[in-house]
Formats: C-alpha cells, structure tokens, sequence
C-alpha cells in the first residue's frame, strides 16, 4: 500500500502509550501529519492512515515478556511497511527504562534483523525534559540516571547511569560510544562515526547529546539510516516542515478526570499541586483486593457527586501520593499493586466514561495502555501541546463514544498539568 503523495514515509513503533504520543507530538511539532494507532493497525485501519506523513504504532511492551515484546513489535514493523514507511523509529522511555534482558535490546535486535540494518544509534536525549547523555552516560536534569528517583521506580528500577553498560547484556551485538566532541565536528566524521560498526554485523551506538543542535547534527547524519532507536527528542532534529500539523482537534463535552498510576517524581508533584484545587481520592488497595467492583462503584459515585456539585471541575484519582505510598512487596498470594491500579485505573475510566467523562489525563505509560484499551480507542488525532511531549488528542470507541485524551508519561510535565490542561480544551 503506498501513498500517492510525497511524504516522509516515518514509522514509529512505541513500547507504550504514552511514548507514542510523546513521539507524535514532537513530529507534529516540526510539521510532520501524523497519527497514533493504538494496537497494531489492521488492514482496514491502515488504509485510513495511507495520507499521513508518519504514523506511530503504540504498544504496551515495555514491562512484557521478552518474547511477547519482540513478536509485537515485529508485527507492528511489518505493518508499517505496508503502509510504505521507509525509516523506522523505535520509541523507548528517555529514562531507558529497562530491566537487564530488555526489553530495549531484544526489540531492537529483532528490527535490526527485518529491516537488515547496520548500525543504529541509540539517542535517549530529549533536553526539553532534561534527559541529557554526555561520556554515555544519561542523566536525568542535573543527576545521573542511577541517582535518580527512577532508581525507585517500582517495575524497572534504574541503578546505573552508563547506556553501554546498560544495553550490552541485553543483546547479541556490539555496543559502543560516539562523544560530544564528534557531534560537534565536522559532520562528515560524524557521519562515518555512526556508520561504522565495531566490528562485523550489526551493532548499536549510544551518542551524547545536551541540547536541541546536537540532535539536529545527530538526525542530519542519521538522515540515510532505516532505523534509528531512542527517546523522542531526536524527532526535533528534523528540518521542519512548517507550522506546527495539528488540525482543528474536536473537543468533546462531558466530565473531566485525572488517572494517576505513575509512582514518578514529576506525577507525585503534579499530585501535591493538585491536592489543594481538586477533589481527589487515593486508591486503596486493600480494598480493592477485597471487593474491586464495590470499590470502583464508590469511586464514581463519588465522582458523581462533585460532578453534580461542579459539572466543570475534573476529579482526580491517583495511586501514590508520596514513596511511603509504595508498596515494594505484596502479602503472601496477593496480587501486585502495580496489576490492581493499572486495572483499577481501567475500571474508573470505563466506570467514569459511563457516568459521562469524556476527557480525561492519564499519568503513567502502564496506566495509559490499560485505559486506552479499556475504552477501546484505536487511534489517536494530536492536538494542542500541554508541555514537552504531551498534547491533548482526540479518538473514538467502536460503540461511537468520542474522548479527549492527553496520555502523560509519568515524568513530563510541569507541577500545574493536572489543573491547567483544561484549558486547551476550549
């Protein structure tokens, strides 16, 4: 299936949701149409993409089994081919959030071999959120990923800051460095930098970049390369192509809430901050390893009540306030918490969207796939930026409910995104 247009012919694929539209946001940003696929697209739904100038294919692959990532990102590959994508993008956290199989490694193994690819370099750095990679090392703001509070995260805590140390035993292939003093020479050598394997095959390259013209540089010298691997930030590099591509996104009228699942420093502040102007409840997991289907129905009956009350205000309904929130081991034979907020969070949204929500932020990228799913949206339209990677957007149900979406990993944005999103949807 191939486009009668001339286009960039980009295709992402995206270990979850949130990433996906952090990707599409920043290739909106330089004027590129693209959309988000929630899912690997059928056949059906590719023929509806064939206009796009890149499409992004949004999975929940980051925390799954090894095998299960790698066969769904393959499918997700050969989709886009036939869409007629020509480079492709694997879309992983900035954070590299990762346990020490993969799932980067694998899933980047597995395109490498389809796409018979070379080197692909590995560029985490996205400076507008503070992830920054200098000597191979990423940091977070000013602390190395090691020291950060991803070293807290409760599914792929991150206790080293080196990405060659980090991705080498997760894959068969050689992995090495290119310094900022090569990004920042001359770009022939850079380029002969990032087109050199160490050794024979295929092989990864982790490269430092701090600010938006090294990836600029990195992206030019990459222009030839089907695929390239990393956070989103490496999309800004592109030449832009004009004004910003967002079209006339659609605001859907209903009840507004925030579903918090992230444990991230970011969304705990965006809680704190939100605490004071919105009527919020923490989910409580014992009650819902007791009863969950009696504690979502007290969930949205109170969420009726201050709707009822306020029919403008959004209601919040968050996992972990602060780290004493976290529970690091569940009681003997009891599921994780992590499994009954995604599913809690899941419920509310589909408990909420019956009682008439139909805008809704979701914080966390596990939180997000299980929402999104569970209100069966399959594709997503971009529209107005909230903060580096997150805009709101815009995407329908099979039972013909229509949603405003702004899915947010759990450590973008500004302390006021909770409260301020609103007003975009104007």
């Amino acid at each position: 299936m191939r486009r009668a247009h001339t286009a960039l012919r980009w295709g992402g694929i995206a270990d979850d949701f949130t990433g996906a539209t952090d990707l599409a946001t920043n290739w909106v940003a330089r004027g590129v149409r693209t959309s988000v696929t929630l899912g690997v697209p059928t056949e059906r739904e590719l023929a509806g993409l064939a206009d796009m100038d890149a499409v992004v294919v949004a999975l929940k692959s980051r925390t799954a089994p090894v095998a299960e990532a790698v066969g769904e990102s393959v499918a997700a590959l050969a989709a886009l081919r036939r869409l007629g994508c020509e480079r492709i993008y694997d879309k992983y956290c900035s954070t590299f959030d990762s346990t020490p199989r993969g799932n980067i490694g694998p899933v980047a193994d597995a395109l490498t071999a389809e796409l018979g690819t070379g080197t692909a370099v590995v560029v985490p750095s996205f400076p507008a959120t503070g992830r920054t990679v200098y000597r191979g090392h990423l940091f977070v703001g000013d602390q190395l990923l090691g020291e950060s509070p991803m070293r807290h995260h409760p599914l792929t805590p991150m206790t080293d800051s080196h990405l060659v140390r980090l991705l080498s035993p997760q894959t068969r292939h050689p992995v090495r460095a290119v310094g900022l003093d090569v990004v920042r020479g001359d770009p022939r050598a850079l380029r002969a930098a990032l087109d050199t394997s160490a050794g024979e095959g295929p092989g990864y390259v982790v490269v430092d970049a701090i600010d938006n013209d090294d990836l600029t540089r990195i992206a030019a010298a990459t222009a030839h390369h089907p695929l390239v691997t990393g956070g989103s930030g490496l999309a800004l590099g592109l030449p832009s192509r004009g004004a910003p591509a967002t079209g006339a996104m659609p605001v859907v009228p209903g009840h507004r809430a925030v579903l918090a699942g992230s444990a991230s420093a970011a969304t705990r502040a965006q809680i704190e901050a939100a605490l004071p102007a919105l009527p919020a409840r923490r989910l409580d997991l014992a009650a819902l390893r007791a009863d969950p289907a009696a504690e979502i129905a007290g969930l949205t009956d109170w969420a009726r009540t201050h709707w009822a009350d306020e029919p403008g205000r959004p209601v919040l309904v968050y996992a972990v306030g602060s780290l004493t929130d976290i529970e690091r081991h569940p009681p003997e034979g009891l599921r994780p918490a992590a499994e009954l907020v995604e599913d809690a969070l899941a419920d509310c949204a589909v408990a909420f969207a019956g009682a008439g929500a139909r805008q809704f932020v979701v914080a966390g990228g596990e939180t997000s796939g299980s929402v999104v799913r569970a209100l069966g949206v399959r594709r997503l339209e971009l529209g107005p930026a909230l903060a580096p990677g997150v805009s709101w957007t815009h995407g329908s149900a099979p039972d013909g409910a229509s949603y405003n979406l702004a899915l947010k990993s759990g450590n973008f944005g500004g302390p006021s995104l909770f409260t301020g999103a609103w007003g975009e949807l104007r």
